[in-house]
């Protein structure tokens, strides 16, 4: 009986695209254990992070001798707050290990074949430039150490990115994907002077998501964020901070008593600045942050080469004399670069990878 590895493989990362975002800084990882051909189990990796996707999978089954296991990422080998994966690979009598990518985590690299191997489990790497893709943002954590910084902005046709008469530019659709892309990240960033101009939750209203509210930074250096705010109401719901500068150490305190965390900083002028920033975020657990702001900040971010993903979402509707704050060509030219094939009834996505 032949086996279709790559189609296995496959259903892994798609299991692993599920908790996408929401597993701190462990990758989501998916597995399905299958044996003659037919998937007996399956996991992703926790919420928590941990426990880890092969140990969910495995856990669910009773007999799984001579199965292999198909997990998109190499079984991690050492002692955390729960056992190696590869101790109940060997315990559960898995034949073959079949895997996308090497964990690029030291402490794994290359190892998970060579301990299978001295238990006679074979194992098989299947590499591929969309599994690589997958991991895009556990690879930018683990080499720098910082976030995968996405960003996300809406233009109409006629390329405004503000609408003088309604709250809204694109559709119902492309609202629906961006509250999913919200959900991708463990983390929001955005500014006061966007806060107070959208008077948004920036949380997850989509069916089945509802529940799940990214932490939020945000970079107020002058404490300019006003008192009457939406998301003041669910500030004991998700961690919430105030990036500001150290002069205002005596002013924050009435934030601070609302419910708001601070981080403070001496400066946020330039690359250095935003990259000591990102470092302090990801330090504090974060691996994926999503920037919700502006044309000002979002340009930044761009001209300092911070951006990992960037999301536009394109109406097919002109504004004209309702439209303001025209976006820059640079931000143009990203349009054209990679269109998204999802339906969003007339409203465009496009995806600009840097």
């Amino acid at each position: 009986m032949t086996t279709n590895h790559k189609f296995f493989l496959n259903l892994a990362f798609q299991i692993a695209e599920k908790n996408l975002g929401q597993t701190g800084q462990n990758p989501s990882v998916g597995s399905i254990v299958v044996k003659n051909n037919t998937v007996i189990s399956s996991g992703v990796t926790s919420t928590s992070g941990r426990p880890h996707a092969e140990y969910n999978a495995l856990k669910k089954i009773k007999i799984a001798s001579g199965s292999t296991l198909y997990t998109s990422l190499e079984p991690c080998i050492h002692q955390g707050k729960t056992p190696p994966c590869t101790d109940i690979i060997i315990k559960k009598k898995i034949k073959t290990v079949v895997f996308g990518l090497e964990d690029p985590d030291p402490r794994t690299f290359k190892k998970a074949k060579k301990i299978l191997k001295t238990k006679g489990i074979k194992t098989k790497l299947i590499k591929s430039k969309k599994y690589n893709n997958f991991y895009r943002s556990y690879l930018v954590n683990k080499k720098f150490k910082i976030p995968f910084i996405s960003a996300k902005i809406a233009i109409s046709k006629d390329y405004y990115t503000i609408n003088k008469k309604d709250k809204w530019i694109t559709n119902i659709f492309s609202r629906r994907n961006a509250h999913l892309i919200r959900s991708r990240h463990d983390g929001i960033i955005s500014t006061s002077k966007s806060i107070n101009f959208d008077n948004s939750l920036l949380n997850c209203r989509i069916e089945g998501l509802n529940n799940y509210k990214p932490d939020l930074f945000i970079i107020d250096l002058n404490l300019r964020l006003k008192k009457k705010l939406l998301l003041n109401k669910i500030l004991k719901k998700r961690k919430t901070y105030l990036i500001t500068y150290k002069k205002n150490i005596k002013k924050v305190q009435l934030y601070k008593k609302k419910g708001y965390r601070i981080i403070f900083i001496s400066s946020l002028v330039n690359k250095n600045d935003f990259n000591l920033l990102f470092k302090k975020i990801y330090k504090m657990g974060y691996s994926r942050v999503l920037a919700e702001t502006g044309l000002t900040f979002l340009n930044t971010l761009i001209k300092n080469r911070l951006i990992n993903d960037l999301y536009i979402f394109n109406s097919n509707y002109n504004l004209n004399k309702k439209g303001e704050n025209c976006a820059p060509l640079k931000l143009l030219k990203s349009i054209q670069s990679n269109p998204m094939s999802i339906n969003l009834d007339n409203d465009s996505l496009y995806k600009k990878e840097f």
